[in-house]
Formats: structure tokens, C-alpha cells, sequence
């Protein structure tokens, strides 16, 4: 198999597991917001549930600790990639900083298109 589709199925897995992280951060830093206002709800004491607190918020840092290596994963499969000359292997539909004019369907948090991408 030839390393440009060895490296672009790699780009396809990474990007996958990079949205599974921001989606796990994401459900997990909702449930630790949501829990306070239950345990208020439920008219339970301040006490009630710390430890259920505390290991949501750990996970949510470790779920952050996973995404950092998962950033510095990207970063040395580039350089790698790089170094053995392939093509850019971009996978996803997210723009990269830097990118002018944006390459991946950017869309402002307005909707508008037209102030990235210059028409």
C-alpha cells in the first residue's frame, strides 16, 4: 500500500478520535455543570454528592490531559509526514489557524461565509 493512503487513512483515524475526545469533554463538562444544580434541586446538602463531584470533574481533566496527547500525537504525525514528503493529509471539516483563505468550509459563528472567505 502506498504511503500517501497509509498516511491518509491515518488522518481519517486521527481526526475520529480527536472529535471523540471533544465529544466525550463535552458530555462529561455537562454532566459535572449539571450535577450542583441537581444536588440544589433535590434539596440535598452541600456535602451530598461531593465525591461524585470531585471524580466528574477529575474525569473531565483527564479527558484534557487526553486530548493534549492526542494534540501532540497530530503534531509529530505531521512532522513525520513532512519529513517523508507527502502531500498535506488534512482530514475534517475544522480550518486550521492560519488557514487564509480557510480551506475546510469554515463558517463564521454568525453564518456568514462571506466575511472568511473574502466574496
Amino acid at each position: 500500500m502506498p504511503r500517501q493512503t497509509i498516511g491518509e487513512a491515518l488522518a481519517v483515524r486521527l481526526y475520529a478520535a480527536e472529535a471523540a475526545i471533544d465529544q466525550a469533554m463535552t458530555e462529561t463538562a455537562s454532566l459535572t455543570a449539571a450535577l450542583p444544580a441537581a444536588r440544589a434541586g433535590a434539596w440535598l446538602s452541600a456535602v451530598t454528592g461531593q465525591r461524585a463531584f470531585s471524580e466528574a470533574a477529575a474525569a473531565v481533566g483527564a479527558l484534557a490531559e487526553a486530548r493534549a496527547h492526542l494534540v501532540q500525537t497530530h503534531h509529530t504525525l505531521a512532522a513525520l509526514a513532512r519529513k517523508l514528503g507527502l502531500d498535506a493529509l488534512a482530514v475534517g471539516p475544522l480550518d486550521k489557524p492560519g488557514d487564509t483563505p480557510p480551506v475546510g468550509g469554515g463558517v463564521c459563528p454568525e453564518g456568514d461565509t462571506t466575511s472568511i472567505i473574502g466574496e
